[in-house]
Parts: C-alpha cells; structure tokens; sequence
C-alpha cells in the first residue's frame, strides 16, 4: 500500500532521532562522520539519504539501513507519482 504524502526521511530523523536525544546538528554530524552542511541539508528535505549516510544511521542509531532507504524510496516515489500525467510514455506491447 502507498503511503499518501509521506515524510522526508530528514524529517523523520529529526523528530524521532535527534530531538529526543537533544542533539544539534553540528553533534550529531560530528558523531555520523559527516559535515554539518550535509547533514542539515537531509534535515531540511534539500538531499536524500543515499546508501551509505543509511548506513550511518542505523549503525548510530541502532536501526536498519533498510529503513532508512525505503523511506526515501517511498517519498522519492510519491513525488514521482504526483508527476505521473506530465511524463510522456509510449507503452511497449509484445508483437
């Protein structure tokens, strides 16, 4: 089942892992082994999670990898989804 409007994965990672922990940014960048700037660019939906910085989290925060990508899967899809009339696709049929 699609999930309708899902969140970001940034949003999701604020709200669930760094605010509870009371962490800043510039810690938890620190503590994830990459810079502010990428880190707050996830945060604020500006950057996806590719699969290493999902690699990060769930080895930081004692989650799976996994989730991590198929949340942004599934946000990155949504998006598309909402585009789906704009694209121009022929279909493809067996001869």
């Amino acid at each position: 089942m699609k999930m309708h409007n899902p969140p970001h994965p940034g949003e999701v990672l604020r709200q669930l892992c760094l605010e509870p922990l009371n962490l800043t940014v510039t810690d938890a960048a620190r503590s994830l082994g990459v810079s502010r700037k990428a880190l707050s660019s996830i945060l604020n939906g500006r950057t996806g999670i590719s699969p290493e910085m999902a690699v990060r989290l769930s080895m930081a925060f004692n989650t799976s990898a996994e989730s991590w990508l198929n949340q942004q899967l599934q946000y990155d899809l949504w998006h598309a989804e909402r585009n789906r009339k704009s694209l121009h696709v022929t279909k493809l049929f067996a001869a």
